[in-house]
């Protein structure tokens, strides 16, 4: 049987050697912010659009600068389904607020990693030893 993909974006916020992390509703695990691209959407345009969604801010397209793309077995999922997670840093306006789709939003240092899924944990070892985190 084949792996099949999930193809998302996140956004890697650092504040104060802190990680920002979300939970949506229902969910018993903790995420980087973002989702799923549409049809035809860039990597920008599908963070953008994620991070107004969910957070309520306005990412600036000129400071968005690739972080690193991340694969893991998804949360959840079938065996040998995969998060391919492309993430960006940059940039935003506005002031980072939960909206309808987030239940909460947390900054994690790395003690907390085991409470994000999977393809977190891998972000969550890179922070670790570029020493952005906790």
């Amino acid at each position: 049987m084949g792996k099949s993909y999930i193809d998302k974006l996140a956004f890697i916020e650092i504040k104060d050697r802190k990680v920002l992390e979300t939970c949506s509703y229902g969910k018993d695990k903790w995420y980087i912010p973002g989702g799923k691209r549409e049809q035809n959407e860039s990597d920008q345009e599908a963070l953008i659009r994620e991070m107004k969604e969910e957070l309520l801010v306005d990412l600036i397209p000129a400071t968005l600068v690739h972080y690193g793309t991340f694969e893991a077995q998804a949360h959840g999922k079938p065996e040998g389904t995969i998060v391919r997670l492309t993430c960006y840093t940059g940039k935003y306006n506005g002031v980072l607020s939960p909206s309808a789709e987030v239940e909460k939003m947390d900054w994690f240092d790395y003690s907390r990693r085991n409470e994000t899924s999977p393809v977190d944990h891998l972000i969550f070892d890179d922070l670790k030893k570029k020493n952005l985190i906790d």
